[in-house]
């Protein structure tokens, strides 16, 4: 499966991470696609896929912002 597709997936995906573990594997996994379409990016300079970049940064800032959320004591 090519970077697009996994992209798309990942974007299409419920974002429902009940655990910390489930978060951070979601986090690193959108963080390796944010990096293989930079990648393609530098080649191509396609505008589509700065757009499936920004969408993707977005959804990684909520998911990271979950991350560093402090618990009450």
């Amino acid at each position: 499966m090519d970077v697009y597709m996994q992209a798309h997936e990942f974007e299409n995906r419920r974002f429902k991470f009940k655990t910390t573990s489930e978060r951070i594997l979601a986090s690193r996994e959108v963080k390796s696609l944010i990096l293989s379409l930079n990648e393609e990016y530098k080649v191509k300079n396609d505008e589509k896929i700065m757009d499936l970049m920004k969408r993707l940064t977005l959804i990684k800032r909520k998911i990271e912002k979950r991350l560093n959320k402090v618990p009450k004591a």
